[in-house]
């Protein structure tokens, strides 16, 4: 199942794709829901981002040769971010660099979606029921004010440094989802959950002993090898099997490449 938030007609709704048709959700996402009859056109809306969460919990380098390529030791433990919700973009939106930064780089990687309330989750305790399923995520880094401010708040917690989309995914398996980044075209990172350093189970529980996740709250997994800079004008392209293709391009404040 596929799940999209998007905008049709003034107003703001959640539904599910069936070949070429949104059926729009009655309930929540998160709960009990059940599908409207009337089914809604997908060209005929504008897709946002999925999910609303409350926070967004990024994990470092928890791809090995990420890691070799940034000259970082392997992690003994997750190392984990947090990227604001004011960061949050979704498919064809502009990701914008900022004035302080000259070199912004593109991290595709899958994003987990929190379904239930969930904390202080167990070695042992089942994770299924937490998640709702998985989505594209691009995971923008200021790279030079990375390396400047040494922790990451303010390099990945830019408005637009959080792109999404374009729908949730249900009933992928979390070991075997493979993961594709396209620069203008031209492939640029390849990756499957199968070569995570710590899998998407050990992260849910992992996270929910640190902070309560809410329900639409993301896990941003990782990034394999290949990142790199993308200058205004160009397109990054998330492709993840089974879900889709988020797609962004670059721009300055006040680009013309989305007028």
């Amino acid at each position: 199942m596929k799940i999209y938030r998007f905008r049709y007609r003034r107003r703001v709704l959640t539904g599910v794709l069936k070949e070429e048709f949104l059926f729009p959700v009655v309930g929540s996402i998160f709960g009990d829901f059940s599908l409207a009859s009337s089914p809604v056109p997908i060209g005929d809306v504008r897709v946002l981002p999925p999910v609303l969460p409350t926070k967004i919990v990024g994990i470092g380098r928890n791809y090995r040769e990420h890691a070799r390529e940034l000259g970082n030791p392997l992690p003994e433990e997750p190392l984990i971010f947090l990227k604001p919700p004011t960061a949050v973009a979704g498919h064809l939106d502009a990701v914008v660099q900022p004035p302080a930064s000259r070199r912004v780089d593109y991290e595709g990687e899958v994003g987990v979606v929190i379904r239930r309330r969930a904390r202080q989750l167990g070695d042992g305790d089942p994770v299924d029921d937490v998640i709702l399923g998985y989505t594209c995520f691009n995971d923008v880094t200021a790279r030079d004010l990375q390396a400047k401010d040494v922790q990451f708040t303010r390099a990945k917690g830019f408005d637009t440094f959080a792109a999404v989309g374009p729908c949730v995914a249900t009933g992928l398996d979390p070991a075997a989802i493979r993961l594709k980044t396209f620069l203008n075209g031209k492939l640029v990172q390849s990756g499957t959950t199968a070569d995570l350093i710590f899998s998407i189970p050990f992260l849910v529980r992992y996270v929910s002993r640190i902070m309560t996740l809410n329900p639409g709250d993301i896990i941003a997994t990782g990034t394999p090898a290949g990142v790199g800079p993308a200058a205004p004008g160009d397109r990054v392209d998330v492709q993840i099997e089974g879900i889709g293709v988020l797609s962004n391009t670059f721009s300055r404040p006040g680009g013309k490449e989305f007028a």
